[in-house]
């Protein structure tokens, strides 16, 4: 069965159950008809469940064609280089990849001296040196196809805004509340009013993150071929692990010593009574706690965890009908309250006095990357042994809700009774 047969069979499945939902109001909403409901919902979700199968395989099967999209991506960027540049790049290219297949004790004297070339040139424009304890800066495209990977891991990079810095040094963020000023009806001949904006301003920097070490066997370097990439294995392997470690800090991170997850910059919107799970009118306390001028950008979403999601289908309105009423074609648009939403598992689950439930413009946290990576292999005895090889990255980045306003807010539960 293909993708296309199974959307087929999830529309039905909604149409049906939207045609219970929609014909069947107060009163006639029985336990029968919930029950029904219920089952249809469940069926798609076992249809989601296959489609996302489907889905993952055909993202598989289509690596080639988007590293042939990314390689076209690069050939422009060679575009505005001289002749010599783009020689250069080749030979550092050339160079890092033999590096990763061989290790530096395999690398011819030419091969060194481009890599440590290469790397002396990044000094030069303000980049960090590793060379000679084994690691050097990737090529840019290595690096921007490793931080392209780090949105497949997580949820906050499909909700936030990212940029990208060649460097690492902090930026000053300027920020403003503009949602309580007006303008004002001037008399002929009289001068408009002062109503200077604040603007206030925070930092956002570049923290060092690494991958920590991961192995790969001989036998998968020594396979490489058409069928084994082993650069873009180490890429996927590296970005899996940064993209975890980095998710959790955007999501929930302190602010000391890490970035500030938009969980901890959020303000409270609705906090629950004593003992009390999440219910409608919570969420639409919820909703209406950030000011209308957020709530209308777009970006305005929810985001909780899946078991979040898990009872909010479960919730009814006053009519008794669910909340959650998913989408004729497709999974998306699946909405609460007329809003979008999204899943991240670094998000709070429901607990007492757990901040489990987030609304607001999610566009306004911002996650800034550097284009600095850095790669280490390790071939020393600890790894031979095992018959393995031992890979690091380094990579530096940081995130922050950038705005002095509160377009973002959190439901969290009360205490327990």
């Amino acid at each position: 069965m293909n993708i296309k047969a199974l959307r087929d069979q999830r529309a039905d499945k909604a149409r049906q159950a939207r045609n219970l939902l929609d014909t069947n109001t107060g009163d006639k909403f029985t336990k029968e008809i919930e029950n029904q409901v219920d089952g249809l919902y469940a069926e798609i979700d076992r249809i989601d469940a296959q489609i996302e199968r489907y889905e993952r395989q055909a993202e598989i099967d289509g690596n080639e064609q988007l590293e042939q999209q990314q390689t076209e991506i690069d050939n422009r960027a060679r575009a505005g280089m001289t002749q010599e540049q783009r020689e250069g790049a080749d030979r550092y290219n050339a160079a890092f990849r033999n590096f990763l297949m061989v290790g530096e004790r395999g690398l011819s004297n030419e091969e060194m001296t481009v890599l440590r070339t290469g790397i002396a040139r990044n000094e030069q424009s303000g980049q960090q040196s590793n060379a000679g304890a084994g690691g050097y800066l990737v090529p840019t495209g290595w690096g921007g196809r490793l931080l392209e990977a780090l949105a497949a891991f997580g949820g906050m990079r499909d909700a936030a805004t990212i940029i990208q810095t060649a460097g690492g040094a902090p930026i000053p963020w300027p920020t403003i509340d503009d949602t309580t000023a007006e303008g004002e009806i001037v008399a002929e001949n009289q001068p408009a009013s002062d109503d200077e904006l604040e603007f206030g301003s925070i930092e956002i920097g570049a923290y060092k993150y690494s991958s920590k070490v991961f192995t790969v066997p001989f036998e998968l370097i020594q396979d490489q071929g058409p069928g084994m990439d082993i650069e873009a294995f180490i890429r996927r392997a590296a970005a899996m692990r940064i993209a975890r470690i980095s998710n959790r800090h955007f999501t929930t991170g302190t602010g000391i010593n890490q970035p500030r997850g938009i969980v901890t910059a959020s303000a409270a919107g609705k906090i629950g009574a004593v003992g009390a799970p999440v219910d409608h009118d919570s969420l639409v306390d919820l909703e209406h706690s950030v000011d209308p001028a957020y709530r209308s950008m777009p970006g305005t979403a929810f985001m909780f965890h899946d078991t979040t999601l898990r009872e909010l289908k479960k919730l009814k309105d006053s009519e008794g009908r669910p909340l959650w009423v998913p989408g004729v074609s497709t999974k998306e648009p699946d909405v609460l309250l007329g809003y979008r939403y999204r899943i991240n598992q670094h998000m709070p689950v429901a607990a007492p006095n757990a901040k489990s439930i987030l609304f607001g413009n999610l566009k306004e946290y911002l996650i800034r990357d550097t284009m600095q990576v850095t790669l280490f292999r390790f071939d020393d005895s600890t790894f031979t042994r095992k018959g393995q090889v031992g890979f690091l990255a380094w990579s530096r980045h940081d995130g922050d809700l950038m705005s002095a306003g509160a377009p973002v807010k959190h439901y969290q539960h009360g205490p327990n009774a």
